[in-house]
């Protein structure tokens, strides 16, 4: 049996998810995963985006991209679980000193601020400012493929000294492989360990590496994992909940939840024209460590000249 002492799954079906359909599911659909999650012993489950609504017409975006508290409480009423709640607010995207109310009054645990690395002092102003806020904290670093280790480094010794219980790798791009995990997993550890915080991981599936990477990361030590229901996520989607599961299946987690979850939700969205999952124009934007909006906009329109694709970004 796969030893689970310390780690804390959280899910992100809504929250990765709702990049592919502008945050539109239903009540029905949310409640399916709540349900779902909770019965499959999941710690987190993550909302949505707290977004900034002076930059997102509420018209154009279903309610998850802003995640209000009451909007959470519809779904979730107090909460009587063991499941806590998280939202993320994206630096630069979030009005969060209005936005952000006290703990007390939210049904929201954990706020992760999501950034890239030339934004980390705006990411450290919200992770203090939420923490004062009295909610569990954590950042999730975008696109480090794109980063070089001596950024990494300084980005982690800053963070290091926040109140953020752990910081996530975030594989934006699906570029990294299983060894280049590791290696970011020891410099994480080696950064944050030392003052009690947590590694985490978050993989996306351009190259079909987001389960590998994430069972690496966790055999590296990394404590905090992300996983979606069938993978739904931007483009090529994310680590399989079902698949993280039914690896760690025993005592504290169970995948049958989730199988449920995959045949009465997931399947039906996919049904429904909802769009995500690997493909190879998410393979040539992973193998050349690009941001897949250009595939998106190939998968759309059904363009299947790949070898075009794979020159152009080759010598972006």
């Amino acid at each position: 049996m796969v030893k689970v002492d310390g780690i804390k799954i959280l899910d992100a079906t809504l929250r990765d998810g709702g990049l592919v359909n502008n945050f539109y599911f239903t009540d029905e659909f949310v409640k399916s995963v709540y349900a779902a999650n909770i019965a499959a012993g999941v710690d987190y489950m993550e909302f949505g985006y707290r977004a900034d609504k002076k930059q997102f017409a509420k018209e154009k975006f279903g309610k998850w991209k802003f995640s209000s508290d009451e909007d959470i409480r519809e779904i979730v009423g107090e909460n009587p679980t063991n499941m806590k709640i998280s939202i993320m607010a994206d630096v630069g995207r979030c009005d969060y000193r209005n936005d952000i109310r006290n703990k007390s009054d939210s049904p929201v645990d954990l706020v992760r601020v999501a950034t890239y690395i030339e934004t980390i002092s705006e990411a450290i102003e919200m992770i203090e400012y939420a923490d004062a806020k009295g909610y569990e904290t954590t950042c999730n670093l975008m696109s480090i493929s794109r980063c070089t280790m001596e950024q990494v480094t300084e980005a982690l010794e800053q963070l290091s000294q926040t109140p953020a219980m752990g910081v996530y790798i975030v594989d934006s791009y699906g570029a990294l492989y299983p060894k280049e995990v590791r290696k970011l997993t020891r410099l994480y550890s080696d950064k944050l360990g030392p003052v009690g915080k947590l590694v985490g991981i978050h993989a996306h599936n351009n190259q079909q590496c987001a389960f590998a990477n994430t069972v690496e990361a966790k055999n590296m030590g990394a404590k905090l994992l992300d996983a979606t229901a069938y993978g739904i996520g931007r483009g090529a989607g994310n680590c399989h909940m079902e698949a993280l599961l039914g690896y760690l299946n025993g005592k504290k987690y169970h995948v049958e939840p989730i199988l449920d979850l995959v045949r009465y939700s997931m399947l039906p969205l996919k049904e429904q024209g909802v769009e995500w999952g690997y493909n190879t124009a998410y393979l040539i934007t992973g193998l050349t460590n690009q941001h897949p909006r250009d595939a998106i906009g190939a998968t759309k329109v059904g363009n299947r000249d790949f070898r075009e694709q794979f020159r152009y970004h080759s010598y972006e």
